[in-house]
This record gives structure tokens, sequence and C-alpha cells, in this order.
């Protein structure tokens, strides 16, 4: 064969978007002569992430369908049909040997059509709890690689290959040394260090939570790293002290990971998987404002394993500074959830799911 041809198709967030681009750098690692091409949505992130990563797409013109009655409902009719048509056009020429979605609305056209060629299909599904693209699409495609156990629920059980999430190659090879780390903030080399991650943009009530709690920690004698987000410095920057590291944005997630004894984060797929990894003791506060609560089911199945507590945002303020206590106090537990997260690490999980792409191409136990 030629060199290979590969569309990975995904996006709207950051949690579709990773994964597709470290599947196409592990693509382009076993075949330098492969040529890849992304479809997403036009004016969503992706259409500046993946340019910024090197690699091309080509927007649809599709949205997801509004919870409510809006014009963006009525409008949908046609950009699905816009979209589905771009999307034929796009494989036309392109002739890709495989097409991989990893959910998000521009994955939905454009594996449809593909499926509909006769290319193998190959779904990426991040979450405990299945996306809307990804069931619909669970009868068109060859494979789906997951992350968790039970994911039968939603998709046929002979197409499912646990994997595990897409994770920064760089966090699972390097752990620095923690005095070193902790240096790298500016912190104590010896005392408790908690590390609290709301995502790029911020989680408005983890920071709420932070600012109330600041002389909670301090009477736990404990220091912290605190990434409020982009949309938050400019409110929270001002609690920076010689024990609090405010940053808008962690960029050696390396040195933050080793210097923290514990972590408050939420649960995003991306989130969880790298977490697992790190193995240290973690509290998740679930976002609720996302899809179908997918991040509450995340951390729920971590919790059901005992590999993580878990506070959900109503009741923070009643729970919080009990939960966190006995934690910090309670080392054995601390070891405990530590030893049983990172037994649910899968740290090859973009070389398990190329294999499994390369077997469709290749025609090895499709």
């Amino acid at each position: 064969m030629g060199s290979y041809r590969f569309i990975l198709s995904g996006g709207g967030t950051g949690g579709h978007i990773y994964p597709a681009i470290a599947i196409a750098d592990e693509l382009k690692r076993r075949h330098p002569d492969a040529e890849i091409l992304f479809v997403g949505a036009k004016d969503r992130m992706e259409m500046e992430k993946v340019p910024q990563a090197g690699y091309e797409i080509e927007g649809l013109w599709i949205t997801g369908l509004q919870r409510k009655l809006s014009f963006k409902n009525l409008m949908f009719p046609f950009k699905l049909m816009s979209s589905l048509m771009k999307a034929g056009k796009v494989i036309k020429k392109f002739r890709p040997h495989a097409v991989i979605g990893t959910g998000g609305f521009a994955s939905g056209p454009t594996l449809r059509v593909a499926a509909g060629k006769g290319i193998p299909c190959v779904l990426q599904e991040q979450n405990s709890y299945a996306g809307m693209t990804n069931k619909l699409l669970k009868d068109k495609v060859a494979k789906i690689c997951v992350a968790y156990d039970h994911m039968d629920r939603f998709f046929p059980s002979d197409k499912i290959v646990k994997t595990g999430n897409p994770v920064r190659g760089d966090l699972v090879e390097s752990f620095k040394d923690r005095s070193e780390a902790r240096s790298h903030f500016g912190l104590d080399a010896d005392k408790s260090t908690l590390l609290i991650l709301g995502g790029s943009l911020g989680a408005r009530r983890i920071n709420q939570l932070v600012a109330e709690n600041l002389q909670f920690f301090e009477e736990l004698d404990i220091q912290l790293v605190w990434q409020c987000g982009k949309l938050y410095i400019e409110e929270y920057k001002k609690y920076t002290s010689d024990s609090v590291k405010v940053v808008e944005f962690v960029n050696r997630m390396d040195y933050a990971y080793s210097a923290a004894d514990t972590i408050i984060s939420r649960a995003g797929a991306g989130s969880v998987s790298e977490l697992c990894i790190v193995g240290k003791p973690v509290l998740f506060i679930p976002s609720p404002n996302v899809a179908e609560d997918h991040q509450t089911k995340n951390a729920q199945a971590l919790v059901a394993k005992n590999a993580a507590v878990m506070i959900r945002e109503p009741s923070l303020d009643e729970q919080f500074q009990n939960v966190f206590s006995e934690l910090q106090k309670n080392k054995w537990k601390q070891k405990e959830l530590s030893d049983n997260i990172k037994n649910l690490a899968l740290p090859n999980a973009t070389s398990d799911i190329v294999d499994e792409i390369m077997k469709l191409v290749n025609n090895e136990n499709p």
C-alpha cells in the first residue's frame, strides 16, 4: 500500500480535540508519509487548535440541537444536509483509508458518510457516559475505543475495545523531583501542597470555594498551587502569597503534579485519565453544566472503586471542610486512594487506539 490517508473528526471542546490530535501524532510517528486531514465544526475551537498542531482542517456548517425550542433548531436540518454534502465531497476527494471520530457535532456527518462508502471507521469515546453523536454512530462503525468499564450499556459489546484516553506523552514519561517541582512554584519544599485544577478557562464555583477557605487551608498548614483559569485571573490574583500561588494556566503540569500531595479537580475525561497516571489522592468537584452530567458519572466511576473522593457542587458548603480535612489527616486513606487510582491508569491508550485503526486498515481481525 502507498502512503496512508486518515481523516480525524471531533471537536467543540478540548476534550474531543486533544485526543484526536494525539491519535494523529501517533499515526504520523508510525507512518511519517501518511496524509492526515481533520474535519471540524466551523467557528469552533478546533478550527484554531488543529492548525496550531500542524494539521489541515476542513470546517462543516454544523451545530448541536438545543435543548429548548430555538431558531438554531429550525436551522438544524439545513445545517445537517449541508454538512453531509460537504463531508461527502471531502471524503470523495481525500479517499481516506480510515476515518476516526472522537465525538462532537462534526464527527456525526463525517463518519456517517464514510461508513456508507464502506470506509473503516473507529470511534473514541472519552467519557463513562457516551456522548450523543457517538451513540448515534454506534451501528455504523467497526470499532469503538473506550476508557471505562460497562460501556456495553451504550455500544455493541463485540465492537468495544478498552484502550483508555490519550494523555500527554510528556506526562507519562516525566515526573520531577518533588523539591525541584515545589521550588519551580516558589513553594516550601517540606510543606503539604494542594493542587487546584479548574480547567483552562477556570471553574467559577471551585474558585469561590478556594477563596472562602484560604483561612481553613492556612489552619491545616497547607500551601496551594491554584490554577484559577483565564476568565478569573484578574479577580483572584490578589490572593497570591508565599503559600498561595495563583496562576491563570499551568504550563508545566509535570511540575504541578509532582509538587502536589493532594489534588482538587473537575472530572472531565482527559483530566480523569491524567490523574489516574499521576496517582495522587483526588477530590473531584464535577461540573454540573455539561451534557448528560457526564463529569459526575466519570467521577462516580472512580469513587465506586475507592479511587477518589467526590463532592457535588450543591453540597460544597456543608461537606467540603469535613471531607477535605478528613482526607488531609488520614494518611492511610490517601495511600489507599493513590494506589487504587494508579491501578486504573491506561498509559498506552494512544498507541492501543492506533493499533486498532491499523488492524482495520490492513484487514486484520476486522
